[in-house]
């Protein structure tokens, strides 16, 4: 490859001087990802309920010398969007939405409760509606943006006790389809990203539980869970221009185990 040709190719993944919204990033996966945004260049405002946890990760951000600011809310609260976005877009576009953050209630189906239900819908899949909403008019303005939701290997796929999990998953594969079909004409794209299996704080009891352990171990073919720093290549791609015809799709970083079912 000339040298000229190579300084492309790097150049269609630099995001210096765009802001991204990492919403659930004060750990796990969201954390990652953010990390991974900031070393390409980005301007990265983390997101979580917990402002003392978002501040000692922006403080360690910063002393790495990356270019990050927090912003505290529950993104499953429409008020609290509306009002927060509208703040951070006065400070300048958001260029980068990466609706992340998630969470479980397991039970089985026929014991959930109405609570647990909407509880999971609205952390997962009405939270990315909201964000899309309130940012994404700014994007369309501007006619560039990008959107990256964090679906899930059970945006395909079911195990029991995650039945409001799945629903709200794969509610969220087709969410982003449906605005991928939206907003591509206008030059925003919208993809997805579904994580397999990922060894983080929440997954510790799953990753320690020896018999769990061995069945994911055998099930997936690359025979481990997966680090979040594997995340990073596929997020970083999703919101540069290297991406700039992909729309509608979601990206499984499985280990191959959607492959193998």
């Amino acid at each position: 490859m000339t040298e000229p040709a190579a300084r492309r190719g790097a150049g269609l993944f630099d995001l210096t001087g765009r802001r991204a919204l990492v919403t659930g990033s004060s750990r796990g996966l969201g954390l990652a990802m953010a990390k991974g945004l900031a070393e390409a260049g980005a301007h990265v405002i983390l997101n979580g309920r917990s402002a003392d946890d978002l501040d000692a990760v922006a403080s360690v951000f910063g002393d790495d010398g990356f270019g990050v600011s927090a912003a505290s809310f529950d993104v499953s609260d429409e008020d609290e969007v509306r009002n927060r976005v509208g703040a951070l877009l006065a400070d300048g576009p958001i260029d980068i939405l990466v609706n992340n953050v998630g969470g479980h209630a397991r039970a089985p189906l026929e014991e959930m409760s109405g609570e647990q239900w909407r509880e999971v819908l609205d952390i997962n899949l009405t939270s990315a509606f909201y964000l899309s909403r309130y940012i994404g008019p700014s994007m369309l303005e501007r006619r560039r943006g990008k959107v990256i939701n964090t679906c899930s290997l059970m945006s395909e796929a079911c195990r029991p006790t995650t039945g409001n999990y799945a629903a709200a998953k794969g509610g969220l594969k087709m969410l982003t389809r449906s605005l991928a079909t939206e907003w591509a004409g206008r030059n925003v794209q919208v993809n997805g990203i579904g994580p397999g299996y990922f060894a983080t704080e929440l997954t510790r009891p799953l990753v320690e539980d020896a018999a769990f352990n061995e069945w994911i171990c055998k099930r997936t073919p690359a025979g481990r869970w997966g680090d979040p720093d594997e995340l990073i290549g596929t997020v970083v791609f999703l919101a540069s221009d290297a991406s700039n015809y992909v729309n509608g799709q979601i990206v499984y970083v499985d280990g191959g185990l959607l492959a193998a079912i």
